[in-house]
């Protein structure tokens, strides 16, 4: 069967409103794909697999802290069809819900009770029509010159960076990345040139560009506001990114709940190809359909593909093979955009944006904050700093998440580390996709985790058994300190081993999401105690 049939499944089960009866048989006829194998891509992705859920109520940990969990039981009462869902990217507005492709921010209850039972009638009274997204709240703009993405500017849609781009050559745009110190913006840090010259240097002349714009880790929403914001900036870095590894294609996965994204996105690779300023440049888009496991690089390939979204063994890497088996540079919204700034203005002046390490980073903050939402800073500042420029904290600060539900918690004592790659490593977190989540001292820290395990749990797609069973362990053991903490402390279910099965995790798990699983626990663990004895 072609790759395009197969890859087509994914599509064809969403235009019929998901894995309804006797679908998986039909598109099975039309396309010569086994049904087993459609009707395992449906029931894999959370929007395919429950077409009956059209209300989905994020119960993200910032969400939660507003009151998501309230606004779920009111849906219920009122008999709408509604279920849990995991983070929305809607951290900065909570508590967001899901309408059926349609994120709407601020939900409250009395937005439920409005309903009178249709779900269609669901809406949010805190926005105007039009405004569903006003999450960006930008310091001072004193220097746009000192910022490389600047969402509060206008976007550029002229192609000035590309035709640089053109000028300098393969060689000259792949020096000026790695003199620039551009590191992978969605959560290893990876440095970003050395995927391009990976690329660049295989043997197979068919190649790939792809977005990874399935933005899912808890407390992060920064990518949704570059496309919303910047989409031709985004745009031309691909196109850059394409021109440099002799790439003819680029395909962009953005999460299925992205549905006012996808259509600004749309509109501007229509603009752009009507004008013609890329050549021949196709651009394909891609609507994932509820997974968060498709944020990890080789997941998100096998989704594309048409298969359910499972990492996939590396080696090979997929600048070797990966998209059809073919070389592939993957890179997400943020890095991708800071691409046409560093062509236009030289690798030493993104360095130099940065503090210990290069260039300015959009922060996420949501929470216990007075103005959440996305900042561009230099790379490198203090949760302190963040927090002067977000109005501060809700009551006094006791934790905080600095780069998501993956990077676990760190007590407020750690408030003057840097938030960069190599200082949150080095206190066993991580910046992550810098989704800085903040609690102040009213969250029982047993809670907080708890929350986070739910989450992993359900997000794991169970390839490896020390994720698929790792995860479960730690949530109930945690579960029943909860339960019966006050009795007996520490439960015989095994918070004790917790440390063992943690190291199981990080050693035996295929991909990150089980070896960051545990952190959310073993981080509580350590650092608030107390909160775990009674």
């Amino acid at each position: 069967m072609s790759d395009d049939k197969r890859a087509a499944i994914p599509h064809g089960l969403q235009e019929a409103g998901g894995l309804t009866d006797g679908i998986a048989r039909q598109l099975s006829r039309e396309s010569g794909v086994p049904e087993a194998d459609i009707y395992g891509v449906g029931s894999f992705f959370h929007l395919l697999a429950r077409p009956s859920a059209k209300i989905r109520v994020c119960t993200g940990l910032s969400c939660v802290m507003s009151g998501a969990n309230e606004v779920l039981e009111a849906a219920k009462k009122a008999g709408l069809p509604c279920e849990a869902t995991s983070c929305l990217a809607g951290c900065d507005l909570p508590p967001a819900v899901l309408r059926d492709r349609r994120v709407l921010p601020s939900v409250s209850i009395a937005d439920v009770e409005r309903t009178g039972g249709d779900w269609e009638q669901l809406d949010s009274s805190a926005i105007a029509p039009g405004e569903e997204w006003r999450g960006f709240v930008g310091p001072e703009r004193t220097n746009p010159d000192e910022l490389a993405l600047d969402l509060l500017g206008p976007d550029d849609k002229s192609g000035k960076s590309f035709q640089r781009a053109v000028e300098l050559g393969a060689n000259g745009v792949i020096e000026a990345i790695e003199s620039s110190g551009l590191q992978g913006r969605g959560g290893a840090g990876f440095p970003a040139h050395i995927k391009w010259r990976g690329v660049q240097g295989q043997s197979e002349t068919k190649r790939y560009v792809v977005l990874n714009a399935d933005e899912g880790e808890p407390g992060t929403f920064k990518d949704r506001e570059v496309m919303l914001r910047r989409p031709y900036l985004m745009l031309e870095g691909l196109a850059i990114a394409a021109h440099a590894i002799g790439a003819s294609e680029v395909y962009l996965y953005l999460r299925g709940e992205f549905e006012v994204p996808w259509g600004i996105v749309e509109r501007a690779i229509a603009d752009v190809t009507e004008r013609g300023i890329y050549g021949d440049l196709q651009f394909h888009m891609h609507a994932g359909q509820g997974a968060y496991i498709c944020g990890e690089e080789t997941a998100l390939l096998e989704a594309l593909e048409g298969k359910r979204g499972m990492p996939r063994l590396k080696p090979p890497f997929p600048v070797e093979v990966g998209l059809w088996g073919k070389p592939t540079l993957i890179h997400n919204v943020e890095t991708i955009a800071c691409v046409p700034s560093i062509v236009a203005r030289g690798g030493d002046w993104f360095r130099e944006l940065g503090r210990a390490e290069a260039g300015t980073k959009l922060y996420c903050i949501s929470g216990h904050v007075k103005q959440p939402g996305t900042y561009e800073l230099p790379l490198g500042i203090t949760l302190d700093e963040l927090l002067e420029v977000a109005g501060g904290v809700i009551g006094k600060l006791k934790a905080f998440s600095p780069g998501g539900a993956s990077s676990g918690f760190l007590p407020a004592s750690k408030r003057d580390l840097p938030l960069d790659f190599k200082s949150l490593g080095s206190v066993g977190s991580m910046l992550g996709s810098s989704g800085v989540v903040v609690l102040n001292d009213t969250v029982d820290m047993k809670w907080a985790a708890l929350e986070q395990l739910r989450f992993f749990e359900a997000e794991s797609c169970g390839q490896c058994a020390p994720c698929r069973i790792g995860t479960r362990y730690l949530r109930e053991a945690t579960e029943d300190n909860l339960d019966h903490g006050a009795a007996g402390g520490t439960t015989a279910r095994g918070l004790a081993h917790v440390a063992d099965v943690a190291w199981q995790m990080n050693e035996g798990s295929i991909c990150g999401l089980g070896q960051a699983a545990p952190l959310p626990l073993t981080s509580a663990l350590q650092y608030f105690p107390e909160d775990f004895q009674s």
